[in-house]
């Protein structure tokens, strides 16, 4: 659909949607330029204070993304019309203090926000950051022979359709929660000073997803070792289980066209994640750099030379 759509010329636009990228970027002056995204979502987990503070975070990520410092948030609720109960009221003020809670520890103000009645009930944010234009981080230039460094496990859709079905352990879903919690501003500051070719957040669009929007960009292949890949506790054995979420199906079969090779992981590559880590492409020895300044990052892969496929998995 983005490809009917015109567009737009302007020479301080500096990333717009033609590289599915985690956010746009507009230049205000030589030095300063606006990151700007919006992200919203369905409850993830039972508590409403949490629930708003994942939202929050999976928000904030994108600016990371781009090298970014977040500054300003507006809240997007949808609320059910009926939910107008004090004990429904007390849920969407715990939603909204999660929410307010987490961009004031990711440094950003919530400065308003907007909602309508809607039957199913979402919430997220539009943020607005700023960057220097000469330090953008983006998901366009990683090079053959890069390392490919993930800054957090995967697992977070599987294990929440596994609470929704009443699969998942207390110990499980208190460990997706603590990750899905985890701001990437620390993962993000430690790309300082590192040459750091290509960066995108693993959300929505499972790893893979996000993995084909980095290779296609860069126009290399992105080889996915599946022995590396960490995953949340409990996140295999639900997924062996069938807690299979939907996204993950829709995800699935958007990108397969562009895998070559499988794992026996192979579900969990595709899970959607939330409020996910960053996915970056850099040399091998600034990748060593970079593991010892971020200690939750590690390996996952290597960047190789445009294939048939822009994804190989082994």
């Amino acid at each position: 659909m983005l490809s009917r759509i015109p567009r737009p010329e302007n020479p301080n636009l500096l990333v717009g949607f033609e590289k599915s990228d985690d956010a746009g970027v507009y230049r205000l002056s030589p030095g300063v330029a606006l990151v700007q995204t919006v992200d919203f979502f369905t409850p993830v987990v039972d508590d409403p204070f949490t629930y708003g503070a994942i939202a929050a975070a999976n928000a904030l990520s994108d600016v990371y993304a781009m090298g970014g410092i977040p500054h300003t948030a507006l809240s997007i609720l949808a609320w059910p019309a009926s939910h107008n109960s004090p004990d429904d009221l007390d849920d969407l003020e715990q939603i909204l203090k999660g929410g307010a809670a987490k961009m004031q520890e990711g440094g950003a103000v919530v400065v308003g926000g907007h909602s309508v009645a809607d039957p199913e009930i979402k919430f997220g944010y539009a943020v607005t950051g700023t960057v220097n234009p000469n330090r953008i981080r983006t998901n366009a230039a990683a090079r053959p022979g890069d390392a490919l460094v993930l800054t957090k496990k995967i697992g977070t859709g599987v294990i929440a359709t596994a609470l929704k079905r009443g699969l998942a352990s207390p110990a499980h879903v208190e460990e997706s929660v603590h990750s899905m919690l985890t701001l990437n501003r620390a993962a993000s500051e430690a790309m300082s000073r590192l040459e750091v070719h290509a960066v995108t957040d693993v959300t929505g669009f499972g790893l893979l997803g996000h993995a084909r929007e980095m290779a296609l960009a860069s126009g290399v292949t992105l080889e996915i070792d599946s022995q590396k890949i960490q995953f949340l506790p409990g996140a295999v054995e639900y997924a062996r289980t069938g807690a299979i979420p939907a996204g993950l199906r829709n995800n699935r079969e958007f990108v397969i066209e562009c895998v070559e090779g499988s794992s026996e992981f192979e579900d969990l590559l595709y899970d959607p994640q939330t409020s996910g880590g960053l996915l970056l492409a850099l040399p091998e020895s600034d990748a060593v750099r970079y593991l010892k300044k971020c200690a939750s990052a590690y390996i996952v892969g290597k960047v190789l030379e445009r294939a048939e496929k822009p994804i190989r998995v082994k």
